[in-house]
């Protein structure tokens, strides 16, 4: 895991070539950069100059000359000579040039945008075509060119008060150009086949090989950096996601402009220029589309961002004569380095880039990590359209074979558009080799286990949260408890934990065993056996991910709990598509450990069995999921999501007390903003009918002590609690609450202090039917509802924070200070 931390990704532009040209274009005297200029060499490349007006001509033969041209000014040939490198050109501009297109009193570009929204759908390949498939070979290469590294041996010395004392050799950048020579940093490919038909686009992925790893990172095939297709309402950079330049509202976003007139596959094309209207202290997307004249469809997009890293994604498109349609090529991906002064992680955290930790000092010497670019490039080939087609599990949208893994180097070769050059195949040794050496392949499954909470020990992953915990009921409670792992059986699971209260002077344990039935939808049937104690009122969604978490921080100081011993039987599938179900019937001796009874018809229940049977549901109709040969992960989480959960009791079953039913119901909400900021929203409710004891209610999630003084009150704060709200203050049969928190971009109050601001707000309504049946606890109820908002003040020192809650409304409390809550908070960031 330590190699790929250190694969940097900041990068250069230049790209190995047996001849290569840099330059720039300017506006002669003006020394103004010109974005997008058209360059033309003899022999019939073309590029185009960058949003800093520079460019790169590469070829396999030498360059006579090169024509630059921009729409307005005077074009410009430029002969080159054998040892000149870097040309400058500047371009005048001309007046009678700029006549030329001028339509009367609008901007030219304009009219061309305007007519290109207009024609969206019958040039999109997937309005106008009712179906298509075809295959494509992508390459992904992060590397460096070696002819930019300098290699010279650096003398390190330290500043004493007489002169200064040598420490070093410096052989770092000598030795990163001796690798940059010999191999690339990381690379991977694959070949996959698209197929689209009913408005469903899905990926195939037939063969996939990444260097280093037997087994791929399923996390960096399913990174999606840019796109697919041109005509999407919001285009993706990067996993960002931004306003398209052709979207129906684009125009109240972007400035255009036309830049010039180009051949593609003998067509003629508008080269229109668009930028973002967004602040400078904001990234925004620009770039150049080719606009066909005859249609105004895509012939070719360029689209960058241009920030903390450059980020660049182009697409190639075939002009198809009888469908009169542009269809998808190809594509270009690049990630080159920006200026920041933050670490930067990619592909899922897995890449990590070194940000410039002296960026103030002008004279920083360059690092590895100034050298190295990012590359992606995909080929689309074996094109078939308006042909039947049948897209198996269309709910998935990237499928990886079984075998895909394991395809021999002619089916490679079969695919590949060029052959292999020497770089290229020492990766795949060297990478292998490394990986096999420093075991590589096994700190990257280490380091999963444990962002989730759970220790790999040989065939059993040990559960972190089982070792250790604190509440006011239990106190210490230590443990030990896990479950066994792939390496021990792939289709069957055996879980187990055993823990000590050091205050109740009470055992807890557990056993769970469980077998795989479809490996597919991974369809899990199982049974266990469970003697725990667990907080009164409180709503725990059976399908919810676990949250692995060093400490959590509201069962700290609760004091109310229930012991329960539960047989349970249960079987859990994602076999409905965007979902994941769990069916469970249980049969439970539930003790109140406080003082409570429960009052039914005249007869008080201190203790009570309870036999139910639970359907819980998590579905993301939005998100985007891959099914890999080792199971299923959500690649896109889009929102909303939705969690429904419904039990009934089960009367006369295995000596039920209670006729009951309960509804849970949850969704959340995310957005993310261009500029950084976040707004997230939470509702979730409950409704219980029938006879249902106190401990199987809501309590809302409570987490503020009853203490005399404000400061004594300070914990710290949960994730999703009421913090004003007293615990066991209040108590409902129905219920439903709200939360709304807005996160801003972190901002530097001194270098390492760097803390992000986000507003809270949390509102509740309940009610308790029949309260008369409930002996012994005093509550209050929510039917004038219970409002709070406040400030967090999160990670302003090694994680720390602090945040501010203030109660109002009808069950504000008379003396003030009792309506504030000060509260500690941790965020850690186990990114591996």
């Amino acid at each position: 895991m330590k190699l790929l931390c250190f694969l940097a990704l900041f990068f250069t532009l230049s790209i190995q070539a047996q001849f290569q040209i840099n330059g720039i274009v300017t506006e002669k005297g003006a020394n103004k950069p010109l974005p997008f200029a058209t360059i033309i060499t003899d022999d019939g490349i073309n590029a185009i100059s960058d949003v800093d007006g520079k460019f790169t001509l590469q070829s396999t033969s030498s360059i006579e000359y090169f024509t630059v041209s921009y729409i307005g000014y005077n074009s410009a040939k430029v002969y080159t000579s054998t040892n000149k490198k870097f040309y400058k050109v500047g371009l005048v501009e001309s007046t009678a040039a700029l006549q030329e297109v001028v339509i009367a009193n609008e901007n030219p570009a304009l009219a061309i945008i305007r007519k290109t929204i207009e024609s969206k759908n019958k040039n999109n390949p997937q309005k106008k075509l009712n179906s298509f498939e075809y295959k494509t070979y992508n390459k992904l290469i992060v590397t460096a060119n070696p002819d930019s590294i300098n290699s010279r041996l650096d003398s390190i010395f330290v500043q004493e008060a007489i002169g200064r004392r040598f420490i070093k050799v410096d052989s770092a950048n000598y030795k990163f150009k001796e690798i940059s020579n010999k191999q690339h940093l990381f690379q991977t490919e694959k070949v996959s086949q698209y197929q689209f038909e009913n408005n469903k686009l899905k990926e195939t992925i037939l063969g996939t090989k990444m260097a280093g790893f037997k087994q791929p990172i399923y996390e960096i095939i399913a990174f999606n950096l840019q796109s697919i297709s041109i005509y999407d309402s919001n285009y993706e950079l990067f996993e960002t996601k931004y306003n398209s330049p052709i979207a129906k509202d684009a125009l109240k976003d972007y400035d255009y402009k036309l830049l010039d007139t180009v051949s593609i596959e003998g067509r003629e094309t508008y080269m229109v220029y668009f930028k973002n209207r967004m602040r400078k202290s904001e990234l925004g997307l620009e770039g150049v589309l080719y606009i066909d004249k005859g249609n105004y469809a895509i012939a070719k997009a360029v689209m960058r961002i241009k920030g903390v890293l450059d980020i660049s994604g182009i697409h190639e498109f075939d002009y198809i004569p009888e469908q009169k349609l542009w269809f998808p090529k190809g594509t270009a991906f690049k990630i080159v380095k920006g200026k920041n002064d933050d670490d930067i992680k990619i592909l899922g955290g897995t890449i990590q880039f070194d940000g410039d930790a002296e960026q103030e000092d002008v004279h920083r010497k360059k690092g590895a990590s100034d050298y190295t670019y990012l590359v992606s490039e995909s080929n689309n080939f074996d094109v078939h359209y308006n042909t039947p087609i049948e897209i198996k599990n269309p709910s998935i949208y990237i499928e990886i074979k079984d075998d895909a893994i394991k395809k021999p180097e002619s089916f490679w070769n079969k695919y590949r558009k060029d052959s292999l050059d020497i770089r290229f195949q020492k990766t795949y040794m060297s990478l292998d080799s490394i990986s096999l050496k420093k075991r590589i392949e096994s700190k990257i499954r280490f380091g999963r286990k444990i962002i989730n909470g759970y220790l790999p020990i040989s065939v059993v992953d040990l559960d972190l949260r089982k070792l250790f915990s604190y509440n006011n009921y239990e106190g210490f409670r230590f443990g030990l408890g896990g479950v066994t792992n792939e390496l021990f059986s792939k289709k069957y699971k055996i879980g187990s934990y055993a823990g000590y209260g050091t205050k109740d002077g009470s055992f807890k344990y557990n056993l769970d065993l469980s077998t795989r039935v479809e490996k597919f939808s991974n369809t899990w049937v199982g049974g266990s056996y469970t003697n725990d104690v667990r907080e009164i009122a409180s709503t725990v969604f059976a399908v919810d991910k676990r949250v692995f978490k060093l400490y959590d921080p509201r069962p700290i100081n609760i004091s109310t709990f229930y012991k329960y011993v539960s047989w349970t039987g249960y079987l859990g599938t994602r076999i409905v598509p965007k979902t994941e179900s769990i069916f469970e019937v249980s049969r439970s001796l539930v003790e109140p450990k406080f003082d409570y009874a429960y009052n039914l018809n005249g007869r008080l229940y201190t203790n009570y069995v309870m036999t139910t049977a639970m359907l819980s549901l998590a579905w993301n109709p939005f998100s985007d999921y891959m099914q890999t040969p080792t199971g299923r992960i959500e690649i896109e989480k889009r929102f909303p999501k939705f969690t429904i959960q419904y039990t009934q009791s089960l009367p006369n079953v295995a000596e039920n007390d209670f006729n009951f039913s309960k509804i849970d119901f949850k969704t959340e909400y995310e957005k993310k903003y261009l500029n950084g900021q976040k707004t997230s929203l939470l509702l979730q409710g409950g409704y219980a009918m029938g006879d249902v004891p106190i401990t199987h209610l809501y309590n809302t999630s409570p987490n503020n002590i009853t203490k005399e003084a404000m400061i004594q009150r300070i914990t710290f704060a949960g994730r999703n609690s009421f913090e004003t709200m007293f615990f066991n203050e209040f108590f409902s049969s129905k219920y439903a609450i709200l939360q709304v928190k807005h996160g801003f971009n972190r901002f530097k109050i001194i270098k390492k202090v760097r803390p992000s601001l986000v507003l809270v707000s949390r509102m509740a309504w309940g009610n308790m039917e029949n309260p008369e049946q409930h002996v012994g606890i005093d509550y209050k109820t929510l039917n004038k509802g219970f409002f709070e908002s406040g400030v967090e003040i999160n990670q302003i020192f090694n994680g720390l924070g602090l945040s501010g809650f203030y109660r109002y409304g009808p069950n504000q409390l008379p003396r003030f200070e009792d309506n504030i809550a000060i509260k500690l908070s941790f965020v850690l960031n186990l990114g591996i």
